[in-house]
Formats: C-alpha cells, structure tokens, sequence
C-alpha cells in the first residue's frame, strides 16, 4: 500500500474531531507531509464520498459522513483501488504440461491462499470503523482530541 493510505486513515480521524473545514495546507503540516500529494489524496476521499470539501478562505476539508459510516476498508479502497492485492499472472501457464483452457488465476494454489488472505483482510477492514479507531485512541490518550484541536488552532 502506498503512504496515501497511512496519511488518509490519520487524516479522517483527525477531521473526526473537528466541527469546520480544514485546509489542505494546515492538514499537512500537522504531520509534516507535502501538501500536493496529501491533497491528491483527500480528493480520492472526496470522489469517494468519504470528505467534502469547501472553497474559499474559510474553506477546506470535513467528513461527509459520520466517522461509524466510515469503514478503514473504505479509506483503502478510495485511495488504493479495489482490486486484488495480489496479482496472478499465470506463470503456471509458461510451465511443463497441457495449459488448454486453463484459468490459473482459478485453480493455482498460491493464487487461492493469497485470495482467502486478501479476502479476510478486506472483511477485518469493512468491520472497523473511524470511530472505532477514534474510541480506542480515546481511550488509549483521553487527550487526543483536545490536542489535535489545539494543534489545528496553532497551524492555521
């Protein structure tokens, strides 16, 4: 997975906190990324329907939906695509014996393992939600979302 996926995770349960937009520039340097390229990544999350986003001076980027309507697998995918993690390009093809109409992406074992793998995957990842992620951090450091608040205040 690329760094977009880390950086969007981060960045929705931040927003989770938030009641207004928060430009590009100040949700970048609250982790110290390039904004142009954590940018292309929100808009993923905004085609996706996962933020919207405002123009303007008092513009920026929120979620658009509440953080339990949002799964990590939806973040993924926005960011990742939906396909396969794993890519059978049928080599089984190229070895010894009869290969007729053979769909080795169908029959070849490692391609069935990491199938099953990625699938379980996928279904822990529908499962979980921003909120969540956000309940266990809040947990974990009651004072995540003051401090992200803060910190959001001082970057504008």
């Amino acid at each position: 997975m690329s760094q977009g996926v880390e950086w969007a995770l981060h960045t929705c349960l931040n927003l989770s906190w938030l009641d207004t937009p928060v430009p590009t520039s100040t949700l970048a340097a609250f982790y110290e990324l390039p904004p142009a390229y954590l940018n292309k990544q929100l808009q993923a999350l905004v085609r996706a329907g996962i933020l919207t986003s405002t123009s303007g001076p008092r513009g920026g980027f929120r979620l658009a939906r509440a953080p339990g309507a949002v799964s990590l697998l939806d973040i993924v995918t926005a960011i990742e695509g939906p396909e396969e993690l794993f890519q059978c390009d049928q080599i089984l093809s190229k070895g010894p014996g009869e290969h007729m109409g053979v769909d080795y992406r169908q029959s070849c074992a490692f391609a069935q393992a990491m199938r099953g793998a990625d699938l379980a995957w996928r279904r822990e990842l529908a499962g979980k939600t921003v909120a969540d992620v956000r309940a266990d951090v809040e947990h974990r450091h009651p004072e995540a979302p003051a401090d992200t608040r803060a910190r959001i205040v001082e970057l504008r």
